[in-house]
């Protein structure tokens, strides 16, 4: 089911969380908001919509990362539903695509609900007090072409780092449904 991410609520607080990698080790939400902010990506492996944008994820990451924005991705499907997106995938997945951030596993699937994510991929921008600014989708490519495409996640997250705050106008993500138990 294709769905749309709601308009961004500006200065929503981020909620805290802890939530393993596929490795087991522990992460802390608020020890991963960068000096200018966190991204906080909702992602699987086998949405078609994540796989279409997985490299430029990971290269827009890499350049947050430089600004020192903090990432995240959460994975919140059921597993258990969707084998493919299991920790032990999760990893593949995360090497595949060289990503330099943690991909976390929400196993009871309480972070996704807390936040609200409704698809893969669902983007939360986050300035440095951990308020809402960006709710939007990661570019203008359209799917499977990512020529001439405009950097609308990083181009946001680098003016709430430099601001505190977001561009007014933000264009939706859009992608699959998270699958809930």
């Amino acid at each position: 089911m294709l769905l749309d991410t709601p308009i961004c609520d500006f200065d929503w607080p981020a909620p805290e969380f802890t939530l393993n990698d596929f490795d087991g080790v522990s992460h802390k939400m608020s020890d991963h908001l960068g000096e200018n902010g966190l991204l906080i990506a909702f992602i699987c492996n086998h949405c078609p919509y994540v796989l279409a944008i997985a490299n430029r994820l990971a290269e827009d990451a890499k350049e947050l990362q430089a600004q020192g924005i903090g990432v995240l991705a959460v994975m919140s499907n059921d597993y258990t539903y969707v084998p493919s997106d299991s920790p032990e995938n999760m990893k593949l997945f995360s090497q595949k695509y060289g990503f330099s951030f943690p991909y976390l596993v929400d196993e009871d699937q309480s972070v996704g609900k807390s936040y609200g994510a409704v698809c893969t991929p669902d983007f939360f921008g986050f300035n440095t007090q951990g308020g809402l600014q960006y709710r939007g989708r990661l570019d203008s490519a359209a799917m499977g072409d990512p020529t001439g495409r405009t950097c609308e996640l990083v181009d946001a997250m680098t003016q709430i780092a430099k601001t505190g705050q977001g561009p007014r106008q933000q264009t939706p993500s859009m992608g699959c449904s998270i699958k809930w138990s």
